[in-house]
């Protein structure tokens, strides 16, 4: 799944061109992606206008002239395709990526034409994503906002997050997978954030009971959610941004996705290693993270 940073460069793609645009009119080509399309859709958009365009956790939401909010997850491999008349918006980054998103227009499942020309295309290959639309005023309550805690990129996330999750009895890793504490958190830059803390995934969430702990974590948490951003989310298997490039997050990973490789710590001289918590894995350096 696409994690936080994935998301934020969607959505900061997406902006340029949505926000302050009007709906002409949305074109379905099957009835349902992972769910079913809510009713009426494409006529609840038609002739708006896309006042703003906001992300919670890993979900990106369309707020549309009116009354409703349009809200829109990419599952597994879903992405957003900006084209105008005759090309494709956007230039290219440097760099070595991995595999691009599909461009087959067979997967082409919704298409927005805006005024002016320009469309925005839904691709998703799998179709594990889904949109809904919902009342602006019943939004928060949406049973896949209700419950969510501080965004990591919010001026609210600190160490005093962290500390309430001192009480669970699991494993660290486990316990910053919890979306109802920190949303937006992934398999990915847990990881990345416990090595940066040096931090064994293992040991039980109370060590965030320590102050100094806490503190550290917070810290490694805002710099690598910050740094994915600023790359582009990472390109693992084939997340593209909405100009069509792929970011390179991917090639600063510390310990994701690097087993049996010489941990990036200056002067640790451990070794990368997996193992499996909940049915996910973890990479992490035995010699540093402690």
């Amino acid at each position: 799944m696409p994690e936080l940073p994935e998301v934020e460069t969607v959505r900061r793609g997406l902006q340029p061109v949505l926000e302050g645009a009007t709906i002409t009119s949305v074109t379905l080509a099957r009835p349902a992606l992972r769910y079913p399309f809510p009713e009426r859709f494409s006529e609840r958009l038609a002739g708006r206008r896309v006042l703003s365009l906001g992300r919670r956790s890993k979900y990106l939401l369309w707020e549309i002239e009116g009354d409703e909010m349009l809200l829109a997850h990419l599952g597994m491999s879903g992405s957003f395709r900006i084209e105008a008349p005759g090309r494709v918006m956007g230039g290219s980054v440097p760099g070595a990526f991995a595999l691009a998103r599909s461009r087959d227009t067979r997967h082409d499942h919704v298409r927005f034409e805006l005024q002016g020309g320009v469309a925005v295309i839904y691709n998703d290959p799998r179709r594990f994503g889904f949109m809904d639309l919902q009342p602006r005023a019943e939004m928060e309550r949406h049973p896949r906002l209700v419950g969510l805690g501080v965004e990591p990129t919010s001026n609210l996330f600190s160490a005093a997050t962290l500390a309430a999750l001192a009480e669970r009895r699991t494993p660290l890793k486990a316990a910053l997978l919890d979306q109802g504490i920190v949303t937006g958190l992934g398999n990915i830059y847990v990881c990345e954030a416990l090595w940066r803390s040096e931090l064994d995934p293992r040991r039980p969430a109370s060590v965030l009971a320590d102050v100094r702990v806490a503190e550290r974590l917070a810290s490694a948490i805002r710099t690598v959610i910050a740094e994915a951003i600023e790359a582009g989310g990472s390109t693992l298997r084939d997340h593209m941004r909405t100009d069509g490039t792929l970011g390179y997050f991917q090639h600063h990973f510390a310990v994701y996705d690097r087993e049996g490789e010489p941990c990036q710590r200056f002067g640790c001289g451990g070794m990368v290693t997996r193992i499996r918590q909940a049915g996910r894995s973890t990479f992490f350096c035995p010699s540093c993270q402690r």
